[in-house]
C-alpha cells in the first residue's frame, strides 16, 4: 500500500513539472496533423490506383 500512495504521490509531482501547451498551439499542432494525414492518405491513394491500373494492364 505505501508503494501505491508513493507511486500517486510521485506522479502528481510530475505532472505539476509538465508545460502544458497553450490552446493556440494545440490547434496549430491538430492542424498540421490533420493536412498531413490528407496527403498521405491522398498519396498512397494514387499510388495504390497505379498499382492496380498497372497490374489491369499486365494482365
Amino acid at each position: 500500500m505505501k508503494k501505491l500512495v508513493q507511486f500517486i504521490k510521485d506522479s502528481i509531482a510530475e505532472l505539476r513539472k509538465v508545460v502544458w501547451p497553450t490552446k493556440e498551439n494545440a490547434i496549430s499542432s491538430v492542424k498540421v496533423v490533420i493536412v498531413s494525414t490528407i496527403l498521405v492518405a491522398l498519396f498512397l491513394g494514387l499510388v495504390d490506383f497505379l498499382c492496380v491500373r498497372g497490374i489491369d494492364l499486365i494482365l
